[in-house]
C-alpha cells in the first residue's frame, strides 16, 4: 500500500523527472526528495514555473521541468508562468493542491484545474487515489506528444491520506505522426521550381531535434534559412545559408530575404501573429509544415500545407528532393554572397552602437563585448522582454542548437532568470546567461538568492539605465510627471547582499574584465551579477 504522495512520487522516478521545483506546502516536494527527486524551492510560483519551463526546452522535452504549489494563493501566483508556457508551448507538468473535493466547486474557492483550462493543454483533478497510474498516463502521453504546453493535475488536500494497492505504470511513449506523402511530392515541387525560397524555422524543429536535417535540406537547395527566436539556434547563425532570427528585432538580412522571395517553407513554427514576431510578407507562396492542425490558415493563408513532426516531414522533403533533383548540392556561391553582402552592410550600420567608448555603456556595447568573451558554442543564453530581448537577439549569434532560449508571443517581465536557472539544472556543464534589464529585477530578482542557496551559478547580465526605456517612445522622463518611469538602485550590492558575486559596471575598458570575472565566479560554483550601467537607448534594429 502506498499514500497518494508516494504514489505521484514513484511515478515521477519512473518518468525519469530529476527535479521537482515548487513552493510549499505541496507533499509532492518532500515525497519526491524521498526517492531521490531533488526539490528546489523557490522565492515565488512564477520563477519556478520558468525554471521548469527551461528544463524542457533545454533538453527537447527529453527531462520535462515540473513544478508544483500550493492551493489558494501558489496557484494564482502560478498563472502567468502557466500562461507563458502555454503561449510559447512548452511542455510542463504543473501540479498544485486543491481544495478538499467537498469544497472545490464552491465559489469564490479557486479551483486551478478550472480556472488553468484555458491554458493548458489538459486540466484535471484527482478524484481518487485509485486514480492515479491513468490520469499520470493521460498526462504524460499529452506532456510528450504534439503540440506543446502545460498539463495540469489537480491533488485535493483530502486525498493526500488515501492510499493505492499496487502502483500500475510504465511511462508512456512520444507519439509522432509522418507526413502526406503526396504534400511532400508537391512541397518539394515547389521549392525546386522556386527562384528565390526561404526557410523559415521555428520551435519545432528544436522539439523534434531536426537540427541536422534543416542543414541539410538548406544546403541541398541553397536555400536561406532564418528562425523564429523561439527557433533561434536550430541553424548555425555562422553558416553561409543563415539569415539570423527575427522578432520585433531583426537583422537587415531577415527582412531582405524574407520580401525578396517567393516561396517561404515554414516548418515547426505556427506563423502566429504577434507583436513580437517577424509578420509574413504578403503575396508570398507559403508551405507551412507543422504538427498542429490549428496552425494551418490561423494567421497566414498558405498554399500548401505539410503535417507532422518537423524531423519525420525534413527527412521526407530530403528524399524526395533527392529522387527529384539528385543528391548533389546546388551551388550556393551566389546566394552566400548575398547573405554576406546584406548583413555586412546592415552590420556596419549598427558599429558605432556595438563597439561606442562613451559613458554611460551603449548596451548593445556591453553584448557585443560579452559576445567576444564567452565560449558561445558552450553557453546558453536567454533575455527578459523589453530592450534587453530587442538589443540582443539581431546581433548573437548561434553556433549550437538548444543554445539560445528564445521566445516573444507573451513577454512577461523576469522570464530570463527562471529560464537561466532552469537551464544551469539541466545543462551543468553550459555557462547559462540571462539578460536583464532593471524593471526586469524588480518582478523577479529575489529569486537570486535562489540561485544563491540552490547553488545554481548562473551569470546575470544587467543593463541599467535607472529607467523604463522602452517607455522613452510615449512617455518622456525630462519632466517630473514622468517621473514615475524613472527606476533606480545598486543591484550589485544587491546580489552581494543575497551570498552572490556583484559588481557595477561603468567605463567601456571594464566591461571584459568585469565578464571574465563573473564567469570565473560561476566556474567556482557562485551566481554572478554584473550591472552595467548604461545609456537609455531606444533603437532597435528593424531590417
Amino acid at each position: 500500500m502506498a499514500k497518494t504522495a508516494d504514489a505521484i512520487a514513484e511515478i515521477l522516478r519512473r518518468e525519469g523527472v530529476e527535479w521537482v521545483i515548487g513552493y510549499p506546502v505541496n507533499h509532492v516536494l518532500e515525497r519526491g526528495a524521498a526517492v531521490g527527486l531533488r526539490p528546489i524551492i523557490v522565492r515565488q510560483e512564477r520563477t519556478g514555473l520558468h525554471m521548469a519551463d527551461a528544463i524542457s526546452r533545454v533538453t527537447s522535452g527529453r527531462k520535462l521541468g515540473v513544478f508544483c504549489m500550493q492551493h489558494g494563493p501558489g496557484t494564482e501566483n502560478a498563472y502567468g508562468g502557466v500562461a507563458q508556457a502555454f503561449s510559447e508551448s512548452v511542455p510542463i507538468l504543473v501540479m498544485p493542491m486543491g481544495y478538499a473535493r467537498r469544497l472545490a466547486w464552491v465559489q469564490r474557492n479557486y479551483n486551478a484545474s478550472l480556472q488553468m483550462q484555458g491554458i493548458t493543454k489538459s486540466a484535471e483533478p484527482i478524484t481518487s487515489a485509485r486514480e492515479i497510474p491513468a490520469i499520470f498516463r493521460r498526462a504524460f502521453t499529452r506532456l510528450r506528444s504534439g503540440r506543446g504546453g502545460p498539463v495540469l493535475i489537480e491533488i485535493p488536500v483530502d486525498v493526500w491520506n488515501e492510499e493505492i494497492d499496487v502502483i500500475d505504470y510504465a511511462p508512456p511513449r512520444a507519439l509522432r505522426s509522418g507526413p502526406d506523402p503526396e504534400a511532400i511530392r508537391e512541397a518539394a515541387s515547389l521549392l525546386l521550381k522556386a527562384r528565390r525560397p526561404v526557410i523559415y524555422a521555428g520551435q519545432g524543429v528544436h522539439w523534434a531535434e531536426a537540427w541536422d536535417e534543416l542543414r541539410r535540406l538548406a544546403e541541398l537547395l541553397a536555400i536561406p534559412v532564418c528562425t523564429s527566436l523561439e527557433g533561434k539556434s536550430a541553424f548555425p547563425e555562422t553558416h553561409p545559408l543563415a539569415l539570423g532570427s527575427g522578432g520585433l528585432a531583426m537583422p537587415g538580412s531577415v527582412h531582405h530575404f524574407l520580401h525578396q522571395s517567393d516561396v517561404i517553407l515554414g516548418i515547426g513554427c505556427s506563423f502566429t501573429e504577434t507583436n513580437f514576431g517577424v509578420a509574413m510578407p504578403k503575396g508570398k507562396t507559403i508551405i507551412h509544415a507543422t504538427l498542429d492542425p490549428m496552425d494551418v490558415n490561423k494567421d497566414v493563408p498558405c498554399a500548401l500545407a505539410v503535417l507532422g513532426d518537423a524531423k519525420l516531414v525534413l527527412a521526407a522533403l530530403i528524399a524526395e528532393v533527392e529522387r527529384q533533383h539528385g543528391r548533389t548540392p546546388r551551388d550556393s556561391g551566389a546566394v552566400a554572397h548575398e547573405i554576406a553582402e546584406v548583413h555586412g552592410a546592415w552590420l556596419a550600420k549598427w558599429m558605432p552602437k556595438l563597439t561606442d567608448d562613451r559613458a554611460p555603456l551603449s548596451p548593445y556595447r556591453v553584448l557585443w563585448d560579452l559576445q567576444h568573451s564567452v565560449d558561445i558554442a558552450n553557453t546558453i543564453i536567454t533575455h527578459d522582454a523589453g530592450s534587453p530581448r530587442d538589443q540582443l537577439s539581431p546581433f548573437w549569434r548561434c553556433t549550437t542548437p538548444l543554445s539560445y532560449v528564445g521566445w516573444g508571443k507573451s513577454t512577461q517581465l523576469g522570464y530570463g532568470l527562471g529560464l537561466a536557472m532552469g537551464a544551469k539544472l539541466a545543462k551543468p556543464d553550459k555557462l547559462c546567461i540571462n539578460v536583464w534589464g532593471d524593471a526586469a529585477i524588480g518582478f523577479t530578482g529575489m529569486d537570486f538568492e535562489t540561485a544563491v542557496r540552490e547553488r545554481i551559478p548562473i551569470l546575470s547580465i544587467l543593463l541599467n539605465n535607472f529607467c523604463m526605456a522602452i517607455e522613452l517612445k510615449v512617455m518622456p522622463v525630462s519632466t517630473d510627471r514622468y517621473r514615475s518611469t524613472d527606476i533606480s538602485g545598486d543591484y550589485a550590492a544587491f546580489a552581494r547582499a543575497l551570498g552572490g558575486h556583484g559588481e557595477r559596471i561603468e567605463r567601456p575598458e571594464d566591461i571584459g574584465p568585469a565578464i571574465r570575472r563573473g564567469i570565473a565566479a560561476t566556474e567556482r560554483g557562485q551566481p554572478a551579477l554584473l550591472e552595467f550601467i548604461t545609456t537609455k537607448e531606444v533603437e532597435v534594429s528593424r531590417f
